[in-house]
């Protein structure tokens, strides 16, 4: 594979955020006491880590839908559903990198296996997150209206949203940037980078491509957020509409929050937000808090990780065991899959 360089880079910024997740799960369990938690987990019914995995990976295997959806936008539908699937699942071995940004990696893996132009693919990990916060905001909802908190940062987030796609809709202001690159000394060669990049924006945020993207991130996220209702549930709490309306408020705000920060995979924040609110809305001790966090998060971030190695290591194999060319870079977008 090329540009190893590049991949040893996003490996030990992977063991640099291993480091940090390490130092936050000893946080959580000094904050929940040491002796009390081995208590509090020894309550869970761990036979529950089944359905838990198995309400994880709906969401995995939906996000690549997503994905491979995506991927016919932008004129990139020829590529294999195994390579597609492994580029997905690697990518997410990188989403404990600051800001997610080694999830470009699937970008980077589509350029090199299939030739498709980097600032072609690239937009579709923005959309992607785009999409999914507006899916975790309306799962979250429930929860913003029964605590009447935070729905002022909903709020600016959904129009922040509509902001930007609109933006990214109106032609003139991308000809116009177009425009303004090529006259500048540094962008100038990378025009037709920038106009890759728009092209396929504008093609994934049409209101089809949108609706399908926001579409499968509630089904998706309801997924995770019923293995949170399910892990609550194993900590003694009695099945209830609300208790699960408040699980997906947690989870879901928790995870947002942390992903506005630049630390990786929101660590520590997103923690402190589930174990907190936890307690405040679902009345559970700190050592049980931090068990259903600890839970959570190592069902679903950190199993994410494990997938994603697995799924890099078989891949770069696979390639290096491969004597293939890669096909010519695709240049024209597929407009007419909408």
């Amino acid at each position: 594979m090329a540009n190893n360089v590049s991949l040893s880079k996003l490996r030990g910024r992977l063991l640099i955020s291993l480091i940090m997740g390490l130092v936050v799960v000893l946080a959580l369990m000094a904050y929940g006491d040491f002796a009390q938690i081995g208590q509090a987990a020894a309550i869970f019914q761990w036979g529950l880590i089944p359905l838990i995995l198995g309400l994880t990976l709906v969401n995995y295997i939906l996000r690549f839908v997503k994905w491979h959806f995506y991927l016919n936008l932008i004129g990139a539908g020829d590529t294999p559903v195994i390579d597609s699937f492994l580029m997905f699942f690697s990518g997410m071995s990188m989403v404990v990198t600051p800001g997610k940004v080694g999830e470009w990696l699937k970008s980077y893996l589509l350029m090199e296996v299939r030739g498709v132009p980097f600032g072609r693919s690239a937009p579709i990990v923005l959309v992607e997150r785009l999409t999914d916060a507006v899916a975790m905001l309306v799962l979250a909802s429930g929860g913003l209206l029964m605590t009447q908190s935070g729905w002022q940062v909903a709020a600016a987030v959904l129009g922040l949203a509509a902001l930007l796609v609109v933006a990214v809709q109106y032609r003139p202001l991308a000809d116009l940037l177009l425009a303004l690159a090529g006259k500048l000394p540094l962008l100038s060669t990378r025009a037709h980078h920038l106009k890759d990049f728009l092209d396929s924006a504008q093609t994934l945020l049409r209101p089809r491509s949108l609706a399908v993207g926001i579409g499968l991130g509630l089904v998706s996220w309801g997924a995770e957020s019923m293995a949170f209702y399910v892990i609550l549930l194993g900590m003694g709490l009695a099945a209830h509409p609300l208790v699960l309306t408040q699980a997906a408020f947690i989870l879901n705000t928790s995870i947002l929050a942390g992903s506005l920060v630049m630390i990786p995979g929101g660590l520590g924040v997103a923690e402190g937000g589930i174990a907190g609110l936890s307690q405040v809305l679902l009345g559970l001790s700190p050592d049980r808090a931090v068990v259903a966090t600890l839970l959570i998060r190592f069902c679903t971030l950190w199993f994410s990780v494990t997938l994603g190695i697995g799924a890099l290591t078989i891949y770069s194999r696979r390639l290096a065991g491969t004597n293939r060319e890669a096909p010519a870079p695709v240049m024209a977008s597929r407009d007419e899959a909408l």
